[in-house]
C-alpha cells in the first residue's frame, strides 16, 4: 500500500502544480452555490405558503436533495476533466515509461492514480459540504439522507473514474480522452431513460446499467445492497479494464 500511496500523493500534486484543481473547485464551487442559493429561496417561499395552509414543508427534500443532484450532474461535466490526464498525458510526456519499468505492479499504479483522483473529486464535494453545512445554522436538516447522498455521490464519481481511467490509458491525447469520457458518462447517465419508453427485458437490462437508476435511492436516504454491489462491481470492472490496457502497453513497449 505504500507504493499506492506515493503515487496517490505524486497525483494530487500534478493536479494542484497546474490550475486545473484550483479552476474546478472554483468552478464547482460558483455553480453548486448558486443552485444552493436557489433550493434555499425556493424552500423559503414554498415554507411561507406552506405555514399559510397548515402545512410543513421538509428542507432535505427541498434544499438537500436537490443540491446533492445537482452535484451529480456536475461531476458529469467535470470528471472526465479530472480523468483525463491520468495516463494519456504520462504517455503523451513520455514518463509513463519510467512508471511501467519502476519496481511497482499495474495494480498499484491504476489504484493510486485512482485514488489521487478520487481525493480531489471528493475535495470538490467538500464544497457542497459546506453549502449543505450551513443550512444546520437556520435549522435541522436530517443527516442521514446527507451522509448517504454524498456516499452516493462518491460512488458514482468512483465508476465514472474508474471507466474514464481506462479510456485515458487508451490513448495519448488528453482532449480526446476527455470527449470520449464525457461521451461514455453521458451515455451510463441517460440509459436509464430506455426504460422509460420500452417496456422489453432488454429495455431493463439497460436502464439497470445506469448510474442514476441506482443512485436516486441513495438521496432518499436508502442504503439499498443491490446499489451497493452494483458501484462496487462497476468500480473494479473500471479498474480491471485499465489493467488489461496497462499491459497491452507493456507488451507494445
Amino acid at each position: 500500500m505504500l507504493n499506492v500511496w506515493i503515487i496517490c500523493q505524486r497525483e494530487l500534486r500534478s493536479y494542484f502544480a497546474s490550475p486545473v484543481a484550483y479552476g474546478m473547485l472554483v468552478f464547482f464551487g460558483l455553480l453548486i452555490g448558486y443552485f444552493s442559493s436557489v433550493a434555499v429561496a425556493n424552500f423559503a417561499v414554498s415554507g411561507q405558503q406552506a405555514q399559510s395552509m397548515g402545512q410543513a414543508v421538509d428542507v432535505n427534500e427541498w434544499v438537500v436533495r436537490p443540491i446533492i443532484q445537482n452535484a451529480g450532474i456536475f461531476g458529469l461535466f467535470l470528471i472526465p476533466l479530472i480523468a483525463m490526464r491520468l495516463y494519456s498525458e504520462e504517455m503523451r510526456s513520455g514518463t509513463f515509461e519510467l512508471l511501467a519499468t519502476s519496481p511497482i505492479t499495474d495494480w498499484e499504479i491504476i489504484l493510486g492514480k485512482w485514488f489521487g483522483a478520487m481525493l480531489l473529486y471528493a475535495a470538490m464535494l467538500g464544497v457542497a459540504g459546506l453549502n449543505i453545512a450551513m443550512l444546520y445554522v437556520y435549522g435541522q436538516p436530517d443527516w442521514r439522507p446527507i451522509f448517504t447522498g454524498f456516499a452516493g455521490l462518491l460512488l458514482q464519481g468512483g465508476v465514472f473514474l474508474a471507466i474514464d481511467g481506462f479510456i485515458s490509458s487508451m490513448t495519448k491525447n488528453p482532449i480526446v480522452a476527455g470527449a470520449g469520457s464525457f461521451g461514455v458518462n453521458l451515455l451510463l447517465f441517460l440509459c436509464s431513460w430506455v426504460s422509460d419508453f420500452k417496456s422489453a427485458g432488454w429495455a431493463t437490462v439497460v436502464s439497470y446499467v445506469s448510474v442514476m437508476s441506482h443512485f436516486d435511492s441513495f438521496t432518499r436516504g436508502v442504503l439499498d445492497s443491490k446499489d451497493l454491489i452494483y458501484y462496487v462491481s462497476m468500480i473494479f470492472f473500471g479498474l480491471f479494464l485499465t489493467s488489461r490496457s496497462l499491459e497491452s502497453l507493456r507488451w507494445r513497449a
